[in-house]
């Protein structure tokens, strides 16, 4: 291969100009200390620097045009061919070192390159070689550096590294961010010099042609910024055009960087490019404060852990965007999963709020699937989020939308930055579009600036032009309307998520039409089941209603009576909801029944310690039979003295029957009574006639003893101990409440009732509200001495409200006609609670259990 193929493998001249209209080197000026020699393909010396007579003893005049085989021994002539023959690529530089280019002259070392048709040979004295052992060195280096697992540990032990192979007084990492400007990310400095740690640097700094140089040639030195440079004679070529110096090691800078250097004061200085998938993520800089020669060895080591530090940031970068892809299959997977589930895909992607938080990380997300609008977390209001879906409707094309600056492009979101000055929309459906809108609220970015980041413009003899920054003192400027970046592996997360939704989307589309002939089927059997229950209910409470008035001396009575009895008829029910309609524990009925009565002193009522499971209409009737049982005993029996006992006593039979005993010992003598009530008529009556079972009842003078038999179709045998009575369970005497409490109540019926129960328990006046926004409204007001919360009001829940209270030190209780069903947050779980119908007995038992976890109520 002749040196014209090999030239002919390189890229043409570049224009080395910047915009700013000053030169980024001095076109044919080397730094004098070393020299530069060009030869042409018939190895004739072309061009030279004017120091080279220095070197080599000759004068200029006669170096061009005289061949480089009479200027230069043997040995060093044949050490340049060698090198010439391993030139390969663009960008190709071979370097020489401790080479004797005349007989009994000193060292030198070269560095060799092709441009166009010519051979450029630049030669400066070779370091005093010591103990330096360049392959020993790099080794060492990359040990201490390839166990290092993050991007702030491997920039930490570069700069010492650096600082130890060159010895400069300052060696920074400096990496560039996404506006071009660069940030100080590691540092070390000798003693006495202001750190730059965590300065930025504007992106004029390194102009754009400055960059793409540093890519192809990583290392610029200069060894004295006040040094004189030397010339390349003849300026122009034979052709009139100037010498490339792209590639060369020894060029002059340009006297517009000269400047910048001494006004921070630096008399040497070498930077080192880091290269990641061929574009510069940064540079190592190194700084001295006075004149300072790094030899070529000791430069080419540290070009070369420079390139394998690329190599590891790569590493680095590349393992957490794998680890970060992981994550986003594996919640692709689980969305697969959950969002085709039956039920809405609004609200299957609804319960993956965290884990899609987890995937892009935000502060609130939108879901805006057909009409509706589902928040969670920190978002703009419900209609802010409307207008913004139709605004990304019109400008966010069949791709992922993202930007940090939202006000920027949608001058409406200026008035709630706070929590959304950033956006990263996913559309996921076609037009009009459904999409999943990630927020995040502003961050004022506190950028520190090493200097006015602006340039100055001063007048010169060549007209204006711009000049470098004089004071590098730090210099704070705060960015508002903006959140954190969304950075590029998000997005592509993003990308990924939304073709995985689209899939869903596709999927539920394609089944839409079987489901919804199924869910008509389902809806219309649900229906008719529930108008039977709803009408079996309404017969039974108009029966009480009217047995009950029957049995009443007075009104008064009349509604104590009935409140009790649909009461224990709401304990049954919730209950057997609570298993889905499914069969209710005798054990836990008798137990909350006694619970209900007796509070703390319960356990006067003496129960087996199996248990059996009643289905659902055979619960509710004898709930009812042993309420009524339970109210008797409290009235004329066992427990009208502190003493008295019930003991209750159940077995099957050998038909699967279930037959229960009930006994009462240590109360009063008793008697058949004169006149059946309603209450004995449920007692004696409703068993049989409901169930078709049996029903003794024996009045004797120790106590009322009673036998119950409950056929077999109704009854199935159940294993496990009795289960303590529910949450909703409270002991205690009764307490009182005074001052002012607030009640939350979204229905206003109920809410009469329960605000008529709460004076008569010494409230001086209450404070109805129906929503959330009501009760903190009213919060706002006034403190009150109590609180009364239901918990589900339609579309929302008290759980703020009591977040509320809580802050003012104000004590509460939950009330919910789900019974045990409520999923309460861990920090409301030992919050006592009440189940609806409310009670005024019910309520005052859980404000003295209040009491009694030692939170004082009223005064």
């Amino acid at each position: 291969m002749t040196i014209a193929d090999l030239s002919a493998e390189m890229p043409s001249s570049v224009d080395l100009t910047s915009c700013d209209r000053e030169p980024i080197h001095q076109i044919g000026a080397i730094q004098s200390i070393g020299f530069l020699v060009v030869l042409s393909a018939d190895w004739v010396v072309a061009r030279v620097s004017a120091n080279a007579a220095d070197h080599l003893g000759v004068a200029v005049d006669a170096l061009l045009g005289a061949p480089f085989s009479a200027l230069v021994c043997a040995e060093a002539s044949h050490a340049i061919r060698n090198r010439l023959s391993a030139l390969y690529g663009a960008n190709a530089v071979e370097r020489a070192f401790a080479v004797q280019l005349l007989d009994g002259g000193p060292h030198y070392d070269l560095a060799i390159h092709l441009t166009k048709e010519m051979i450029v040979i630049e030669a400066e004295p070779s370091e005093a070689a010591g103990d330096f052992n360049a392959g020993a060195m790099v080794r060492s280096m990359l040990t201490r550096i390839e166990s290092n697992a993050s991007i702030p540990e491997l920039a930490r032990t570069a700069t010492r590294l650096i600082y130890a192979l060159t010895g400069f007084d300052r060696v920074m990492v400096y990496k560039f961010h996404p506006d071009g400007s660069g940030e100080v990310i590691a540092e070390r400095v000798g003693g006495g010099l202001e750190p730059y740690i965590g300065l930025r640097y504007p992106a004029s700094d390194i102009p754009v042609q400055a960059r793409a140089l540093l890519v192809r040639n990583p290392v610029r030195v200069l060894f004295d910024v006040t040094a004189e440079t030397s010339p390349i004679v003849p300026r122009l070529g034979p052709t009139g055009q100037s010498l490339d110096l792209s590639m060369s090691t020894l060029r002059a800078h340009s006297l517009m960087h000269i400047e910048y250097l001494q006004n921070m004061g630096v008399r040497a200085t070498m930077t080192i490019s880091l290269v990641r998938d061929g574009m510069l993520w940064g540079l190592i800089a190194c700084h001295h404060m006075s004149p300072r020669h790094v030899g070529f060895a000791r430069r080419t080591a540290a070009e070369l852990f420079a390139h394998t530090l690329g190599l590891l940031l790569d590493r680095v970068e590349r393992t957490a965007i794998a680890d970060y892809e992981t994550r986003t299959r594996q919640l692709h997977n689980l969305i697969l999963a959950t969002v085709a589930e039956k039920g809405s895909v609004g609200d299957n992607i609804a319960k993956l709020s965290d884990q899609l938080a987890e995937l892009v990380p935000s502060d609130g997300l939108a879901i805006c699937i057909d009409r509706t609008i589902t928040l969670t977390g920190a978002t703009p209001t419900r209609e802010e989020v409307a207008a913004l879906r139709r605004f990304l409707d019109g400008n966010a094309a069949s791709q992922v939308y993202a930007t940090d600056e939202l006000g920027r492009v949608y001058p409406p979101a200026r008035d709630f930055v706070q929590q959304a000055a950033g956006i990263l929309a996913i559309p996921i459906s076609r037009v009009p579009r459904d999409f999943l809108i990630f927020f995040r609220h502003e961050v004022a970015r506190s950028v520190i600036w090493a200097g006015d980041p602006n340039k100055s413009v001063q007048a010169g003899p060549d007209g204006e032009r711009l000049t470098p920054r004089k004071s590098f003192a730090a210099w704070r400027e705060i960015k508002r309307g903006m959140s954190a970046p969304w950075t590029s592996a998000e997005q592509r997360g993003a990308d990924g998520l939304r073709l995985t939704l689209l899939e869903v989307v596709l999927r539920v589309l394609a089944a839409s039409e079987t489901d919804r002939q199924s869910a008509m089927q389902k809806q219309e059997l649900l229906i008719a089941e529930l108008n039977h229950r709803v009408r079996n209910s309404l017969g039974l409470i108009h029966g009480l209603i009217t047995h009950s008035k029957i049995s009443a001396s007075d009104v008064d009575t009349f509604a104590a009576v009935l409140g009790e009895r649909v009461h224990a008829l709401a304990r049954a029910h919730d209950q057997i909801t609570a298993k889905n309609w499914g069969p209710g524990s005798l054990a836990t009925l008798i137990a909350t029944e006694a619970g209900a009565y007796l509070g703390i002193r319960a356990d006067r009522v003496r129960a087996p310690a199996n248990d059996i499971l009643l289905q659902p209409q055979a619960f509710s009737i004898v709930s009812l039979v042993i309420h009524e049982l339970m109210t008797n005993s409290a009235k004329y029996g066992a427990l009208t003295v502190p003493h008295g006992q019930i003991m209750l006593d159940w077995t099957i039979d050998e038909a699967k029957n279930l037959v229960m005993d009930w006994s009462e010992i240590g109360g009063p003598a008793v008697q058949a009574p004169r006149r059946r009530g309603f209450g004995s008529l449920i007692i004696e009556r409703s068993i049989p006639h409901e169930l078709g079972g049996e029903a003794t009842l024996n009045y004797a003078v120790t106590g009322l003893c009673a036998r119950f038999v409950v056929p077999s179709r109704h009854v199935a045998p159940a294993d496990a101990a009795p289960p303590p009575p529910s949450r909703t369970t409270v002991a205690g005497p009764p307490a009182r409440l005074s001052g002012v409490v607030l009640l939350l109540e979204d229905n206003m019926i109920i809410a009469l009732d329960a605000e008529e129960m709460l004076l008569s328990l010494g409230a001086d006046r209450v404070s109805v509200a129906s929503n959330v926004s009501d009760a903190l409204r009213l919060l706002g007001i006034e403190t009150p001495s109590f609180a009364l919360l239901d918990v589900n009001l339609g579309e929302e829940t008290s759980f703020v409200v009591a977040d509320r209270l809580r802050q003012m030190g104000v004590q509460h209780i939950f009330a919910s006609g789900y019974g045990a069903g409520v999923n309460y947050p861990a920090d409301h779980r030992a919050t006592p609670s009440i189940t609806k119908p409310y009670t005024a007995e019910s309520i005052s038992r859980a404000v003295h259990l209040l009491a009694a976890q030692g939170n004082r109520i009223s005064e």
